[in-house]
């Protein structure tokens, strides 16, 4: 049997598993499309109690706070955890997002606990904000899924300094670097190996990584394995919280 042969069933396996990824993705795509009318305005916690963990998701460019509704609902079912969320124009970049979020930072319960996760641009907003802001003392974690610390292809596509900001090399991505261990902040970092956006590759200094198999750009949005992590991290702050209790 020659080379070409015995090759043919991992060839085969390859294309069927980049068919039913890219499926996923259009899958995915059309269920951001049907969340993008949803959650324009903040959508702040009620009944939060002293010492409970809210969650604020930050979308991606060209999306809005809809596109985490099912990572909402995942979340909450969690005892003592709260989500909120916002959403932003589609122009704006890295610095207007980290804005946006501190605004709603300011409305939420003095002694809650802040987890942020940040999905592409939304990613990269939420370490601009612990890195090159004055931050939130409230802030225990950052996550993020596909944030394209290495830039994303096709930036160019994308309006205003949203596509300036996800070009690689960017002065944004070049100062996230830098200052990437400031503050000493727990972070995990999510890609997709089946992502044609921000490639699976990416690295980002500080932190935990993972990459979620088959799982695309827009699929990771509402992939059980993406949420899985999240909560983990949750349980682990919260242990960790526990244990600075006790000490």
């Amino acid at each position: 049997m020659d080379d070409t042969a015995a090759r043919l069933p991992v060839l085969r396996e390859r294309s069927a598993r980049i068919f039913r990824a890219a499926r996923r993705e259009a899958r995915a795509f059309a269920r951001l499309a049907s969340l993008l009318p949803l959650d324009w305005g903040a959508s702040l916690p009620d009944g939060t109690g002293p010492g409970d963990d809210v969650v604020v998701l930050v979308h991606g460019t060209l999306a809005s706070a809809g596109a985490f509704r099912p990572l909402r609902e995942r979340l909450s079912a969690i005892p003592r955890t709260h989500t909120a969320g916002f959403t932003f124009p589609p122009s704006c970049g890295v610095v207007g997002v980290a804005t946006h979020l501190a605004s709603v930072l300011e409305r939420l319960p003095r002694d809650a606990r802040i987890h942020l996760v940040g999905h592409s641009l939304g990613g990269l907003a939420v370490r601009w904000f612990v890195q090159e802001t004055e931050g939130d003392p409230r802030v225990v974690q950052t996550i993020t899924v596909a944030a394209p610390f290495e830039g994303a292809r096709g930036a160019w596509l994308f309006p205003g300094p949203a596509g300036r900001d996800m070009t690689s090399g960017s002065a944004v991505l070049r100062r996230l670097r830098v200052t990437a261990s400031v503050p000493d902040l727990p972070h995990l970092s999510i890609f997709g190996d089946a992502d044609t956006a921000v490639a699976s590759s990416t690295s980002f200094p500080v932190g935990d990584r993972v990459v979620v198999a088959d799982a695309g750009h827009n699929a990771l949005l509402f992939h059980e394995t993406v949420a899985e992590h999240v909560a983990r991290a949750l349980a682990a702050r919260r242990a960790d919280a526990v244990v600075s209790k006790s000490t």
